[in-house]
């Protein structure tokens, strides 16, 4: 639940005051479906029986409830509306899972004298409304939001009290009215563009006052906790804390060496786990901390300085010229600015920023991304043109800002579900099973062998200690911190660990394409003049075209800026402008030059030669005005003017189809889509140029006042700029090799679609044998319904999505959906969503290229191929892909910064190599784990089998003998079989996601089955020898230590642990050769010398491992064979399994239909092709 996944939470109370909502889609947060809150609050009885439990229990309740604090809440408290609520109890449902995580939060409260609701009269804006609540909240509803709730004794001192709640770190207030707590940004919904520059006078301090109340401080707080207080979080961790009681059994059972040692380790642990938590938690606090003095607009003119805690929304700022971090999101009313983001998206190129025009549109932060500044991020430096300051004027403040929701997703990450850990836990739980089984066992044997009661109690719950293993959590986490660092060392940073996993299961990865797939620079191909209504030939060098209006539109229609003397801004922008010679100038300079103050000015070449033809003399050009480019526009304009000029002139930038359909029919070519699809066919960028001249003086104020609709009506077209965008030299190979392995790659760009279709086919997205069908759809019209036609790519007129029925029908559709791709532009995207959601999963499906996307398409579209069931990755470079970089299981960014928290791994490497290599690590890692796992598991049963052996003849493993097993072999084994790098090269195979599958039950039991033999047949083996004499069955372990049985078991044992780790350590087809891992080798090498020298030999290790002698070196040697037996058959065991058992279970099942949405489509598809070949689809 983040700033505005759920901004109402709430609503007229049930019985209980419990509500379940629908959550909106949230980039952030893409992964909560649904929140349920419940309000609870004190009971004496309830309190009473509380504390009772807890005293009869002796406090072990207390250390249950601050594992599971909402059980803790249900026996203290009664349930109760939520208007009366003292306790909330919040229940996050993920989306792909029915589980419920449960929170508990109290609600505070907070009071607010009656005076600071009484509004003085200057607080009333001019169309009546109050300064206090900027918005559609009407001014009843506000003064109900800030009461929220009335007591006796706060009503005779005429103060009421704010009730809220604060959850990962956002501020949830209590509307009275509304019955409900809503999130402190609702209270803004609804504000329009016309309510933020009314804001502009400043709020009053009593208006202030009220406001910092009910937002609270513009604080984005990282807890860092002291030593203690980790120190006590971390020792009552489930996992220590059955340390501790492990710790506790063997105390008492006289395992005072092998105590200490576990201690000593868990100790240093515990100390390097503080430290590392800590450190980070400090790292981060001092990343995202930020404190300055900050010049506030006041009523009536004047100025304050404050801190920027105090900063609220609706507080109007002056930014200095020299720029400065950002202290919260802010509107830019007046003036402009340059502004460096890179610390939000990871894109390192400067953004202009320009002042938000007035008008009834509603606010919205990422629509009106080019007029908002956001919290952390850099601003450059600041122009005032209309006005002696530059105004911003603050909309959101703490933790609902850009930059906070992204450090609250850092300090409460999205869930991950995934198979392999819900299967581990189930697995742990299993093992717990056996472990009460195997303690019914060792009661029975112990009482048979007349064990005194309390020596029965302990050895019974030893054997738990045994079973289920404590280091599984730590062995774990040493696979992803391998490969972790491997990608550090490639230059791949990954923020994420447990992401990595995630990465070997990846079945799609989608692309951005300009950045990503191609080069970030582009080349001027040319520029195509219009002349009448005809095209003439391109012009390659723009700086020779004839002074008129399409050289001025080259010129001028940018959002270039100067900072210390260098032109900064779009790359495109940047060699548009170079091609044409002219120079931008900004400043003094520019005022002087056009006599008046400007935003800009572009001056023509100094030295360029005299053209023949020539029109008109090359005059300086003023920028008077400019509506950045929006990506959910496609287009950028300007107002500029000239000496001379009786009126100023428009120039419109964009893509070619939308500037097409802004213009005057009477000025497009008619062969308009046929030259466009001459140059986009052969991967070329296009862009349209048009303008038109504005019924306006030529002044800065004059511009200002322009809106764009205005700007942008009957235009005429002036030509085409062509650029070349290269794919980068690594695009090709990388695509064909994940194509090679199965794996689905999807591109998604704001390109022109006939361009992105190109680059797909010239980067192997598309093969040249592959049918490639254009998607095209049609709103509803009149009686009209929406309709879908499908048109073969080979057509001119499918391309940029024209129409034509009789080559739609002429389209046959391949019969395996993997060989037909589809290609479809946003606006198709959007018509499909809403008008055709039971068909979007089949375009989904077979979709390859998604030109014209917005930024927000980018992250539905990840969404909707999740609820198709894959894995979905996204590659981009940040800028226009956080949303989707975040939402995607794995996000990589393409940033030259170390970490950023744009996604989970950023690749300071700019080509998509990064994205194989993530792949596989994590396939690596993925296998790894499970090689781990199981190796942990075996490692567990083999020690509970000799312990079992040994309880039945009323003896044990001795105290240096468990110290050897678990530390010296097991720990070594386990921390170094982790290193075995990934494979050099992709396979078609993935890993397996399942713990609980038929291949890893197999293994372990027929190993197990394998161990249990081996080490019984020792035992019969020592037996059987003349020279056997029995322990004394009547002294109990380890008092009756040395003995033969305990030597033998503890011996063949040792080996076993080794064996076992070769074993499921193979290499193919995810990881390298098991000879790679030199340490791991070298361990095994020398382990097993020592337990071989340790058996024929043991000399002075003798006495501290308590071993019985043995004189009979044929019974060793036969030993030795037994566990030459026990080698082979470990590794023939898992040959077998992995080469035969898949083949015998798909001959003894028959093969059962995947679970997954999107093999089910595939299935489906090829068994009834689709789309039709024939006809549209309505």
């Amino acid at each position: 639940m983040s700033a505005d996944s759920s901004p109402l939470v709430g609503n007229t109370p049930t019985s209980y005051g419990t509500l379940t909502i629908e959550t909106s889609l949230d980039p952030l947060n893409s992964s909560v479906s649904s929140v349920r809150l419940s309000g609870y609050c004190g009971s004496p009885w309830r309190v009473i029986g509380y504390h009772v439990v807890v005293w009869v229990m002796a406090g072990i309740p207390l250390l249950l409830f601050r594992w599971k604090p909402a059980w803790g809440v249900w026996l203290r408290l009664q349930p109760c509306n939520l208007a009366r609520a003292e306790t909330l109890v919040i229940e996050i449902r993920d989306k792909e899972d029915s589980s419920w995580q449960r929170h508990t939060v109290q609600v505070q409260t907070e009071a607010i004298s009656e005076g600071s609701l009484e509004l003085p009269p200057q607080a009333q804006a001019e169309d009546g409304r109050s300064q206090a609540a900027v918005g559609a909240v009407p001014e009843g509803a506000w003064k109900d939001t800030t009461p929220l709730h009335r007591r006796e004794e706060a009503v005779r001192g005429q103060q009421q009290v704010l009730r809220y709640y604060l959850f990962q770190g956002q501020r949830y207030v209590w509307i009275e009215t509304q019955q409900a707590f809503c999130h402190v940004s609702l209270l803004d919904h609804g504000r329009t563009c016309d309510d933020i520059h009314h804001s502009r006078l400043g709020l009053s301090l009593q208006d202030q006052t009220v406001k910092r109340t009910m937002y609270g401080p513009n604080v984005i707080s990282v807890p860092v906790k002291s030593y203690p207080q980790l120190l006590l979080d971390e020792a009552l961790n489930p996992y220590y804390g059955f340390q501790a009681f492990s710790i506790g059994l063997w105390l008492a059972d006289h395992y005072y060496w092998y105590a200490l040692c576990i201690f000593l380790v868990s100790s240093v642990s515990i100390c390097l786990s503080l430290y590392k938590t800590r450190k980070q938690s400090q790292t981060l606090r001092d990343m995202v901390k930020l404190s300055v003095q900050v010049c506030v607009c006041r009523p009536g003119g004047e100025k304050e300085w404050v801190d920027s805690s105090e900063l609220v929304p609706g507080d109007c700022l002056m930014l200095p010229q020299e720029g400065g971090l950002m202290p919260c999101d802010a509107a830019l009313v007046a003036g402009e600015c340059m502004v460096n983001e890179s610390s939000l998206t990871g894109e390192s190129i400067p953004v202009l920023k320009t002042a938000l025009l007035e008008g009834p549109v509603p606010y919205c932060p990422e629509t009106h991304r080019r007029h908002t500044l956001f919290c952390g991020t850099l601003i450059l430096q600041a122009r005032a043109f209309v006005g002696p300051h530059v105004l911003a004027v603050v909309t959101r403040t703490g933790f609902c800002t850009a930059k906070g929701g992204l450090v609250s997703s850092i300090l409460h990450p999205r869930p991950i579900n995934f198979k392999f850990y819900k299967h581990s836990m189930k697995f742990v739980a299993a093992l717990s099973v056996l472990a009460l089984l195997g303690t019914i066992y060792s009661i029975f044997i112990l009482h048979r062998n007349r064990v005194p009661v309390n020596e029965i109690v302990i050895r019974a719950l030893d054997l738990v200690t045994v079973v289920v293993p404590p280091a599984l959590p730590a062995a774990m986490t040493v696979c992803t911190l391998y490969a972790q660092s491997r990608l550090q060392s490639q230059g791949v940073f990954c923020i994420h660990p447990l992401r990595i996993n995630l990465g070997g299961k990846l079945r799609l990865v989608c692309f951005d394409k300009t950045g990503t797939l191609t080069e970030d620079g582009l080349d001027v191909m040319g520029v195509v003049p219009l002349k009448g209504q005809a095209f003439l030939p391109l012009v390659p060098e723009p700086r020779r075209l004839p002074m008129g209006p399409l050289l001025r539109a080259l010129a001028t229609c940018h959002a270039l800026s100067r900072l210390q003397d260098t032109p900064v801004g779009d790359p495109m922008d940047l060699k548009m402008v170079e091609s044409t010679g002219w120079v931008l100038e900004e400043g003094p300079a520019a005022d002087s030059a056009f006599g008046t103050q400007v935003l800009a000015v572009m001056r023509p070449p100094v030295q360029e030669p005299q053209l023949q033809g020539m029109e008109e003399p090359p005059l300086p050009v003023s920028i008077l005005g400019r509506f950045p480019f929006s990506s959910a526009l496609q287009r950028m304009n300007v107002v500029v003017a000239w000496l001379g000029a009786t009126q100023p002139e428009t120039y419109v930038k964009g893509s070619p189809e939308l500037v097409a359909s802004l213009c005057n029919p009477e000025t497009v070519p008619t062969n308009f889509a046929q030259m466009l699809q001459n140059y986009t066919a052969a991967g070329y960028r296009v862009v349209a140029l048009a303008g038109k001249p504005l019924p306006i003086a030529p002044s800065l104020e004059a511009a200002q006042q322009l809106t764009r609709d205005t700007v942008e009506q009957e235009l005429s077209l002036l030509g085409l700029l062509v650029m070349r965008n290269l794919l980068k030299p690594q695009t090709a190979p990388v695509i064909r090799a994940l194509r090679n392995t199965c794996l689905r790659t999807v591109m998604v760009t704001g390109d022109n679609l006939q361009t992105a279709v190109t680059v797909a086919q010239n980067c192997g997205m598309v093969g040249t044998q592959e049918r490639l069908v254009i998607v095209h759809a049609t709103p509803p019209e009149r009686d009209q319904p929406a309709s879908l036609e499908f048109l073969p790519v080979e057509s001119s007129v499918a391309v940029n999505g024209a129409k034509d029925s009789d080559q739609a029908a002429s389209y046959v559709v391949e019969r395996d959906p993997r060989f037909s791709h589809l290609a479809l532009s946003g606006f198709t995207f959007g018509v499909l969503m809403k008008h055709f959601p039971r068909l979007l999963p089949k375009v989904l499906v077979q979709g390859t290229v998604f030109a014209r996307m917005a930024p927000e398409q980018k992250t539905q579209l990840v969404c909707e191929l999740q609820k198709l069931q894959y894995c979905v990755g996204m590659c981009g470079d940040g800028a226009n892909d956080c949303g989707a970089l975040k939402a995607a299981d794995v996000g990589i960014s393409l940033s030259q910064a170390e970490a950023s928290v744009v996604s989970p791994f950023t690749s300071s490497m700019a080509s998509i190599e990064c994205v194989p290599m993530v792949i596989r690590e994590g396939r690596c890692s993925l296998d790894t784990s499970f090689s781990v796992f199981k190796y942990m598991a075996l490692y567990s049963l083999t020690q509970f089998m000799s312990v079992l052996i040994l309880y039945t003849i009323n003896t044990n493993l001795g105290d240096m003998q468990f110290l050897a097993i678990d530390l010296v072999i097991t720990t070594t084994v386990a921390v170094l079989m982790s290193r075995t790098g990934p494979a050099l090269a992709l396979g078609r195979a993935r890993p397996p996601g399942a713990l609980l599958s038929v291949p890893v039950l197999s293994s372990l039991l027929l190993q197990v089955a394998l161990v249990a033999g081996v080490q019984l047949g020792g035992y019969f083996l020592t037996v059987a020898q003349p020279w056997f004499v029995p322990l004394n069955r009547t002294v109990p372990a380890p008092d009756n230590l040395p003995n033969y049985e305990n030597t033998v078991v503890f011996s063949v044992s040792g080996f076993q642990y080794l064996i076992l780790a070769a074993a499921v350590s193979k290499g193919a087809p995810f990881r390298r050769p098991l000879y790679t891992n030199v340490p791991f080798l070298v361990s095994l090498l020398l382990l097993g010398s020592l337990l071989v020298g340790l058996l024929l030999a043991p000399g002075l290790l003798r006495g501290p491992l308590m071993l019985r002698n043995i004189a009979d070196n044929g019974f060793k040697l036969l030993l030795l064979g037994l566990v030459a037996f026990n080698f082979v058959g470990a590794f023939m065991l898992e040959s077998v399994l992995d080469q035969c058992l898949p083949t015998c279970l798909r001959w003894l099942r028959p093969k059962r239909a995947s679970k997954k949405r999107f093999k089910q489509l595939e299935q489906e598809l090829a068994e009834q092709p689709w789309p039709p070949p024939t006809g549209p689809w309505r």
